[in-house]
């Protein structure tokens, strides 16, 4: 009989390859290459069946009842957890099956679907993407173009309703056999350990504390300027249009970059040694959402080395469009948070290093959206936001934003507590109709968004047509409220985030446990405390002056630090791409690979 270590060898060998295959042709299909769909599924098949076998499951058990030294016996415990979480019966694989392809289906119908919307004016087809219109609903000027595009994306959201009742069928079928009520509780205790009503008690928290701020929004919509604000295709232009439009030149994307792989350096984090791969610009065909994954799991080899892992992320950077580039830095701070938290894993086994469970979707989020709002904050734009003539990000532009936007900074959870709301009420419901799924859509967005219109936008959201992330978004909220959490504490504790190497020490700390421990427990160990709302609510409610108070505090601190002119080091191999064409890597430097890059960028635009 094998030794125990020729065993976790074994199966850390086993799941890497199986994963390895699933994430690779993951990655084709969603880049736009629908020819690789059934093998993509065919490879889920099979990495799903090593996940559910039960006789795996015994041997680990049978390995546990040796004597064994505690590093073996621990190895050992974290496969039985990992085995436990996806034991199903083995009648249940073909409704697993017809769960994929669904899922499948419904993502090719949005990823290949002819995209535009109507001109009011003249009544002819303009061609435009989802992303584009998106975009346009934020920027443009006029009116009626706004709405048109409103419009479109409000029929976009039809698409997919039929397949979407039978998939959410479906997946409670699936939770059912598996002793749950529904397939949103079964995800919970699956990802986070917490309950549906967990997650809406703290959520329903934060909405009745923050709720005050609707009126707000209705006192302002009738001062001179903000005339029709509550209506749907005008909230984000009056509030933010104006503001995407000027600071559009604080962000070129060509600096992107750099200025991303100088951020990460000064805080003292990497990739471990790694590998990368990032394709950032929007194409026909391709997934119509940022997301990061990790073909290459980090794991323990044979000779008891952590083998490096590899991460890829997407984005679709509309190049040249108004407003499009800060989603690339976005991308950049918040994917390639995702990337550094599972690369920096120090954990041996390979089912501890993954985005799926035992790793908590909340947790992950927390990492990524951390170091997205650092990019967000004026403490980041102050040291690092400049134009092409060498001007920073003024401060009177920050002021004015803050003072301006104020009045809906409460508001700011209401769009993920929606989605989950939708998502209770879809998965609860006991006999899903289209209709029905329409109304919830509606009731949800009165709830928590309270326009003059209402919509079934939320019927556009990637998320909710795929089985590993349909229940998903809540984690983008209870991440919310763990990343502010942590934010106070680091302040209290240093003052300052952005180009903080004590800061990136903590957060390389926070990463190098994987999956081992849950969000709650997660949390309490790098912040000190239980997750609470308090200081998302606290920071949220703030007044203008109380903002740019503090803003103008951490940037002070940031303004003393000395700026190095070391070359850029991420310990990583990274590949910038487009689809299948390879634009530029760092093998010569991280540097060469940004110039290289940015004149790709700007033959494009000729």
């Amino acid at each position: 009989m094998p030794s125990v270590s020729s065993f976790l060898n074994e199966l850390n060998s086993q799941y890497t390859l199986l994963h390895k295959k699933y994430e690779d042709l993951f990655w084709e299909s969603y880049m736009g290459d629908h020819s690789k769909n059934t093998e993509k599924d065919e490879a889920l098949k099979q990495l799903d069946d090593f996940r559910s076998d039960a006789d795996r499951l015994k041997t680990v058990e049978q390995w546990l009842e040796r004597d064994l030294s505690d590093i073996d016996r621990d190895r050992l415990l974290q496969w039985k957890r990992f085995f436990n979480l996806y034991q199903i019966p083995s009648h249940l694989a073909s409704v697993k099956e017809k769960i994929s392809k669904l899922d499948t289906a419904m993502h090719k119908r949005m990823a290949v679907r002819k995209e535009f919307y109507i001109d009011l004016y003249s009544g002819k087809k303009v061609k435009k993407s989802h992303r584009e219109m998106r975009m346009m609903i934020v920027t443009h000027s006029d009116e009626a173009v706004r709405k048109a595009c409103w419009n479109a994306i409000e029929e976009q959201s039809l698409d997919n309703l039929d397949d979407y009742v039978q998939f959410v069928g479906l997946l409670n079928k699936y939770a059912r056999e598996l002793g749950y009520d529904n397939y949103m509780e079964y995800n919970l205790q699956l990802v986070e350990g917490m309950s549906v009503k967990d997650v809406m008690d703290i959520f329903d928290n934060v909405y009745e504390k923050t709720k005050y701020a609707f009126q707000d929004v209705r006192d302002k919509e009738k001062e001179k300027g903000m005339k029709g604000l509550r209506k749907p295709w005008n909230t984000s232009y009056l509030l933010a249009g104006d503001f995407t439009k000027e600071e559009d030149q604080y962000f070129p994307f060509d600096k992107a970059l750099e200025r991303w792989g100088r951020s990460f350096s000064e805080l003292g984090i990497d990739f471990a040694g790694g590998k990368l791969k990032l394709d950032l610009l929007s194409r026909e065909g391709k997934y119509d959402n940022g997301f990061c994954h990790y073909p290459d799991v980090v794991h323990q080899k044979k000779n008891g080395e952590l083998f490096a892992g590899r991460a890829q992320f997407t984005c679709n950077v509309v190049y040249g469009q108004q407003g499009a580039a800060y989603e690339g830095y976005n991308t950049l701070f918040h994917e390639g948070g995702h990337a550094a938290d599972r690369l920096n894993s120090k954990e041996s086994e390979a089912c501890n290093n993954t985005e799926y469970p035992p790793g908590s979707t909340s947790w992950a989020e927390t990492h990524s959206q951390f170091l997205d709002t650092m990019l967000s904050s004026y403490e980041w734009k102050s040291r690092y936001a400049y134009n092409n003539a060498g001007e920073p990000y003024p401060l009177n532009l920050y002021k004015r934003k803050v003072e301006r936007l104020s009045f809906v900074s409460p508001l700011g959870l209401n769009s993920i507590i929606m989605v989950t709301a939708f998502e209770r009420d879809v998965y609860t419901c006991k006999k899903l109709t289209r209709e029905k799924v329409i109304s919830f859509a509606k009731k949800a967005w009165k709830k928590y968004r309270d326009t003059s219109v209402d919509s079934i936008r939320i019927l556009t959201i990637p998320h909710i047509y795929s089985f590993n992330s349909s229940c998903y978004y809540q984690g983008y909220g209870l991440a919310d409220l763990a990343l502010e959490q942590w934010r106070a504490y680091f302040y209290k504790k240093y003052g300052y985030i952005v180009d903080n190497p004590a800061v990136g020490k903590e957060l390389k700390e926070a990463w190098s446990t994987g999956s081992r421990y849950t969000f709650a427990e997660e949390v309490k160990r790098a912040t000190g405390k239980p997750l609470s709302a308090d200081a998302w609510i606290k920071s949220a409610t703030r007044t203008p002056n109380q903002a740019i108070s503090i803003a103008k505090k951490r940037s002070k601190k940031v303004a003393t630090l000395s700026r190095s002119h070391k070359p850029i080091q991420l310990n990583a191999s990274i590949v910038m791409s487009h689809g299948k064409e390879v634009i530029s890597t760092n093998k010569k430097s991280f540097e060469d690979m940004t110039a290289t890059y940015a004149k790709w960028l700007e033959k494009r635009s000729l």
